[in-house]
C-alpha cells in the first residue's frame, strides 16, 4: 500500500493535482492540514470530487468522518497517547462502521507494545526526510514485528527495495510527490516500482 500524505501548507492546484492522483490510482490520502481549522476542513473535502472522499482519512477532527464518506481516521503520536486508555468514550459518537483506523509512531518498540489493533501504523523516519531536512533516518528494521506497518521518511522509487528488505508492508509519502516537479509522474513512478518490487518478492 502507498500512503500520501497531504502537504502542509496548500501547493498550487493542489486539488487538481490531488484529482489527477487519485484517477492514477492513490487509494489512501491522509489529509494532514495542521494549520487548518474544522471549516477550512470543509471547504477542502468539499472541493474533492465525492466519488473519492472514500479514500481519504482525515488526521484532524475525526467528527468529519460523520459527515463525509471517508475513509477512515488517523491518530497522530500525542493524540493516541491521549486517547488510547479510553477508546470506547472516544468513538461512541463516531460513525466509524466499515472505516479504517491508524496511528503514526517514531518509535519500533512502542509499536509493538501498543494493544490497540490499528490496520496499519505510520512508522518514521526510516531514512532521511526529503520534505523536512533536519529528519534523520533510524532505519527501523520491522520484520519482527506482526502487524502491518507502513515506512515514511526519505521514500523514493530508487529504495523501494530497502523498505521491503526492512520488512515494511507499504510506504508513506510526501516529500517524494509534492516536492517533485511533476507530482502525478512522481507517484505513479513510485506505485509501478512498489508493485514490482513486492511481485519479485512473492516470487521468491
Amino acid at each position: 500500500m502507498i500512503v500520501l500524505i497531504a502537504p502542509e501548507k496548500d501547493v498550487p492546484n493542489e486539488i487538481e493535482i490531488l484529482h489527477q492522483l487519485f484517477n492514477a490510482g492513490l487509494q489512501y490520502y491522509h489529509l494532514r492540514k495542521p494549520f487548518k481549522d474544522l471549516d477550512q476542513h470543509t471547504n477542502y473535502l468539499n472541493k474533492i470530487e465525492s466519488q473519492y472522499h472514500n479514500r481519504i482519512v482525515v488526521h484532524y477532527y475525526h467528527e468529519l468522518i460523520n459527515s463525509f464518506n471517508l475513509k477512515g481516521i488517523h491518530f497522530q503520536e500525542q493524540k493516541r497517547r491521549d486517547t488510547i486508555d479510553n477508546p470506547t468514550r472516544y468513538f461512541k459518537n463516531l460513525n466509524m462502521f466499515g472505516k479504517t483506523i491508524s496511528s503514526s509512531f517514531h518509535n519500533q518498540e512502542e509499536l509493538n507494545n501498543c494493544y490497540f489493533e490499528f490496520d496499519y501504523h505510520l512508522l518514521s523516519p526510516v531514512f532521511n526526510s526529503i520534505s523536512k531536512k533536519d529528519y534523520k533516518g533510524r532505519g527501523f528494521n520491522v520484520n519482527h514485528i506482526n502487524k502491518t506497518i507502513v515506512g515514511m521518511g526519505g521514500v523514493t522509487a530508487e529504495n523501494l527495495s530497502k523498505f521491503n528488505t526492512l520488512g515494511y508492508k507499504g510506504v508513506g509519502v510526501l516529500g517524494g510527490v509534492w516536492s517533485a516537479e511533476k507530482p502525478v509522474e512522481a507517484f505513479k513512478r513510485i506505485d509501478e516500482t512498489f508493485y514490482l518490487v513486492q511481485k519479485t518478492k512473492n516470487n521468491d
